[in-house]
Parts: C-alpha cells; sequence; structure tokens
C-alpha cells in the first residue's frame, strides 16, 4: 500500500460495517492490515498514523470490511464502484 491507497485486489465475502466492529478490534485488524499492506514511499507514516488513513477511508466509503467465511478471515479492500 503506498500513501494510504488501499491495493487494487478484490476478495469475496461479506461485509461487515466497520461502525459494528468493536473499537479496539477494529484498530487490531487495521493495525495488522496496514503492517502487512502498506508499502512505503517517499514519506513514511507512523502506525498510527496508518490507522488513521484507513479509518478515513472506512468512514468516506472507499474501503469496506470484508468477512471470509472460506478462509475465516476479515480483511479490508476497496469498495467496488
Amino acid at each position: 500500500m503506498t500513501t494510504g491507497k488501499l491495493t487494487d485486489h478484490h476478495e469475496e465475502g461479506v461485509e461487515v460495517p466497520y461502525e459494528q466492529i468493536n473499537p479496539d478490534t477494529l484498530r487490531n485488524l487495521i493495525g495488522e492490515f496496514v503492517t502487512r499492506e502498506w508499502e512505503e514511499g517517499e514519506v513514511s507514516y507512523t502506525l498510527d498514523q496508518k490507522i488513521e488513513q484507513v479509518l478515513g477511508q472506512l468512514r468516506e466509503g472507499t474501503a469496506q470490511v470484508v468477512f471470509d467465511a472460506a478462509s475465516e478471515s476479515c480483511n479490508i479492500v476497496p469498495c467496488r464502484s
């Protein structure tokens, strides 16, 4: 992930409204996501800054939390246009 933009891959699953996820759980989910997906560019961001950028994308509706029943895991993906 570069400068807070989500990767362009698609994942099948059920959308989980982020507002219904416990805030601590959501923060942990996003933290795991950004440490796995984020690629540093010219600007370096702290973990908290990365988490806030992804939270902003969830609030804006440009990203969503998806639960995949097959793998029993959650991921954050871009919203389909």
